[in-house]
C-alpha cells in the first residue's frame, strides 16, 4: 500500500482548517502545513493535528508557496488541499480504497474538484485536477495565481471528489496579483489573459474583461478549453452590457473549438427567450437538456446547464407557446434536482390549478 503526504499552505484559516483536516487525518500518513503569515489561531489549530508545521514568508506567489509545501513531503505520494476543502464521507471511502489498491507505477491521479454546491446538494461547478502526485517526480506548480501543476507520465482519472466549502469570497485579491504582473511588464500567456478576464468579469469590469478574452482567443497558443470558455464568458460580459448581438456572436464563436456545450446552448436559449422568441429558445434549451458532460473532461463543467436549468426554462418556453403538457413535464424534470425551488413549486401550483379546472 502506498503512503501519502498531505501538503497545505494556509493563512488565517482558523474557521476552516480543523474541518478540512478532520476529513483526511485518518487517511494520510503525514500532514505538512506551511503557514504564510497567520495572525489568528491557524497555527495553534494546525499543531493539534501535526508537529510538521512550517513557516514561509508570503511573496504574493501561490506557486512558490505550494512548491515550498511540497518540499516537506516524505511519503510516496503528495495530496494537496486548501483549508476550505473537505473530503466527504463517500469520497473518503473511495480515497482509502485508492490508497490500498494504487499501482505504484502511476505518476498522478486526477480527482474532481467540486468547486460549488447549491442548497439542494447539486454540484454547480466541477473540473478535474491532478490531485495525488508521485513525490519522486518532483512535479512543480507554475503561475502567480490560478496556478497549475505541469504533470506528465502515467495519469489515471478517478471518480473521487474534493469538495470546496468556502465561507467567504476574497473579491479583488487576485485582480491585484495580475495588475502587479502588468506593472512589472511580465509577458502574459493565453492562460493569463483568460484568467485575468475572469477576475475582471467577476469584479464587474466587463469592458476590460472583453479585451482580455479577445486577446486569449486571438492567440494561436493556449488550451482550447480556455478559448471555449473565453467565448462563453465574453458573452456574459456583453449580456451585462445589454449588447445582445455581440453576446450571441461570442457564444456561437465557441462552436469553432468544439461541438456546442450545454453552457453555451443555455445562454443562447436565454438570449432568444429575452426576445420572446420562445420557439428558438426552446430549441437551444432542448439541445442542452440532451447533453451529458464527459466525465473525463478537465475544463469547467457547470452541472446546472446539463440538468435542472434547461428544463425549468423549457417549462417557461412551452407554457408561452401554449404546450402545457410539455411545460408540465419539464417542470417535473427540474423538480428532480430542486424539489423545493420556489419557481418549481409556483409552477406546480399553477399546473394543479390549471388541470383541476380543466377536469371540472
Amino acid at each position: 500500500m502506498v503512503t501519502i503526504s498531505l501538503c497545505m499552505i494556509v493563512k488565517n484559516e482558523e474557521e476552516t482548517l480543523a474541518r478540512c483536516l478532520d476529513t483526511v487525518k485518518d487517511i494520510v500518513d503525514e500532514i505538512n502545513i506551511v503557514d504564510t503569515g497567520s495572525t489568528d489561531r491557524t497555527v495553534e489549530i494546525a499543531k493539534q493535528y501535526t508537529d510538521r508545521v512550517f513557516y514561509y514568508e508570503w511573496t504574493n506567489n501561490f506557486s512558490a508557496a505550494r512548491n515550498e509545501s511540497f518540499k516537506y513531503a516524505t511519503k510516496d505520494y503528495i495530496l494537496y488541499l486548501d483549508a476550505d476543502d473537505v473530503v466527504l464521507e463517500a469520497d473518503q471511502a473511495k480515497l482509502k480504497e485508492l490508497k490500498e489498491t494504487l499501482d505504484p507505477s502511476v505518476d498522478s491521479v486526477s480527482m474532481y474538484y467540486d468547486a460549488g454546491t447549491d442548497e439542494f446538494g447539486n454540484v454547480t461547478l466541477r473540473y478535474r485536477r491532478n490531485r495525488l502526485l508521485k513525490r519522486e517526480k518532483n512535479f512543480q506548480w507554475y503561475g502567480d495565481c490560478h496556478n497549475y501543476i505541469n504533470v506528465q507520465g502515467k495519469i489515471i482519472n478517478s471518480d473521487i471528489s474534493i469538495t470546496h466549502k468556502k465561507i467567504r469570497h476574497a473579491v479583488g485579491r487576485t485582480v491585484s496579483v495580475f495588475e502587479q504582473k502588468i506593472a512589472r511588464g511580465d509577458t502574459f500567456s493565453p492562460r493569463d489573459y483568460f484568467y485575468y478576464g475572469n477576475e475582471l468579469r467577476e469584479n464587474g469590469r466587463h469592458e476590460e474583461a472583453i479585451k482580455n478574452y479577445d486577446i486569449c482567443t486571438s492567440m494561436k497558443e493556449g488550451w482550447v478549453e480556455d478559448k471555449i470558455f473565453a467565448c462563453i464568458y465574453r458573452g456574459d460580459c456583453y449580456r451585462a452590457l445589454n449588447d445582445t448581438n455581440n453576446e450571441l456572436t461570442s457564444l456561437f464563436e465557441s462552436f469553432k473549438y468544439a461541438p456546442p456545450r450545454a453552457e453555451a446552448c443555455c445562454r443562447i436559449g436565454y438570449n432568444f427567450q429575452r426576445k420572446r422568441d420562445y420557439k428558438t429558445a426552446a430549441f437551444w434549451y432542448e439541445q442542452a437538456s440532451q447533453q451529458v458532460p464527459d466525465p473525463d473532461r478537465w475544463s469547467f463543467i457547470y452541472n446546472a446547464y446539463y440538468t435542472w436549468y434547461p428544463h425549468l426554462q423549457l417549462c417557461v418556453c412551452y407554457y408561452r407557446m401554449g404546450d402545457y403538457k410539455k411545460s408540465y413535464e419539464h417542470n417535473e424534470e427540474a423538480a428532480k434536482y430542486r424539489p423545493t425551488d420556489p419557481s418549481v413549486l409556483y409552477n406546480k401550483k399553477l399546473f394543479d390549478k390549471m388541470f383541476n379546472n380543466n377536469e371540472s
